[in-house]
């Protein structure tokens, strides 16, 4: 039987002792993380995407704390929506980030209202789906919607902000995606949330010396708007009801059904539909003294998503493959 020295059980002891030191430091340099509320009084945050889902309740989480929001909505019945929910201090704008000339004239009127106090916060929650099907079945303009908004959108609306949020060395959190980790489905959707990883770390770099701290947010399935499986379907059938004959020899007449039944049992096991957990993330990012680089949200995310990120390809292939139909006849054509 082998035994243990005393040497090594001190070093056991020593190590086991530094590690809970450490943990119970970390605990108290954190526990009071938050900025003082008469630091945060009167500031102003910028939020895309307030129409639904994320922004709507990160709009009015934020508003009930305090601050001057500027919630950006593509709709005037989402503006309205947001209206009828939040204080009158609340300010809505009409945003859609695909419009250059849009975005330069919104750019305008928060400049003019944030003053010399400049932007504290610049969420970028916008953000749209796309169509999700198999690349073959796909056209260029499939993808370059969700990159125009998820991606292109993004970075306009944040090199139109980024003076004022340097005047007032505020916050950026930028809403990516598990998406942005791990490509787990075709189409436009996920290259535009890599792309935004990209942006984010290169975005936080450069921000470093103005005093600017840079966040991403990476959101797990969680049950929203843009992930509606009505919407998919429709989309989907409607590509499908396109494609050539050979094409959907190779794929079966039932590649559909059979394919809608895989993703159903994936989004019953892993959907979260508590969306609160994406805005804690944000107010913490906004709110806090260090904020963090990274912050995932839903429970899929932390145990599931963002550890199989770090697998080896061939592992994540597996995995992810699991969850396709199969195709009929590869061969036919």
């Amino acid at each position: 039987m082998f035994l243990l020295h005393e040497d090594d059980n001190l070093g056991i002891f020593l190590y086991v002792f530094l590690l809970s030191a450490g943990y119970y430091l970390w605990r108290r340099w954190t526990s009071n993380d938050n900025l003082s509320a008469a630091d945060l009084a009167g500031k102003y945050i910028f939020i895309t995407g307030c129409d639904s889902g994320f922004g709507h309740l990160a709009a009015r989480t934020f508003d009930k704390k305090g601050f001057r929001v500027i919630a950006a909505c593509l709709t005037e019945n989402g503006a309205a929506s947001l209206r009828a929910a939040a204080s009158k201090q609340l300010q809505t704008v009409f945003l859609n980030v695909t419009d250059v000339n849009n975005v330069s004239l919104v750019a305008e009127s928060v400049k003019k209202e944030v003053g010399e106090k400049g932007l504290w916060g610049l969420i970028n929650n916008a953000g749209q789906m796309g169509p999700s099907a198999p690349t073959d079945w796909l056209n260029i303009e499939h993808f370059r919607e969700p990159i125009e908004v998820n991606l292109i959108g993004l970075i306009n609306v944040t090199l139109n902000m980024l003076p004022l949020v340097k005047k007032a060395k505020g916050r950026i959190v930028n809403i990516s995606s598990i998406g942005g980790c791990v490509a787990i489905c075709s189409g436009g959707y996920c290259p535009s949330k890599f792309g935004v990883e990209a942006f984010n770390d290169s975005l936080r770099r450069d921000m470093k010396a103005f005093g600017v701290n840079v966040s991403c947010v990476q959101p797990g399935l969680f049950n929203t708007p843009l992930s509606d499986k009505t919407k998919v379907w429709e989309r989907k059938l409607n590509i499908w009801n396109e494609l050539p004959s050979d094409i959907k020899k190779q794929y079966g007449e039932d590649y559909l059904a059979k394919d809608a039944e895989k993703k159903e049992q994936l989004v019953q096991r892993f959907q979260n539909t508590d969306l609160s957990l994406v805005v804690k993330c944000m107010e913490h990012a906004i709110m806090s003294r260090r904020p963090r680089i990274r912050y995932s949200a839903g429970r899929d995310a932390n145990v599931f998503w963002i550890p199989l990120s770090y697998m080896p390809a061939f592992l994540q292939d597996y995995v992810l493959m699991k969850n396709k139909a199969k195709l009929v006849d590869p061969t036919a054509g």
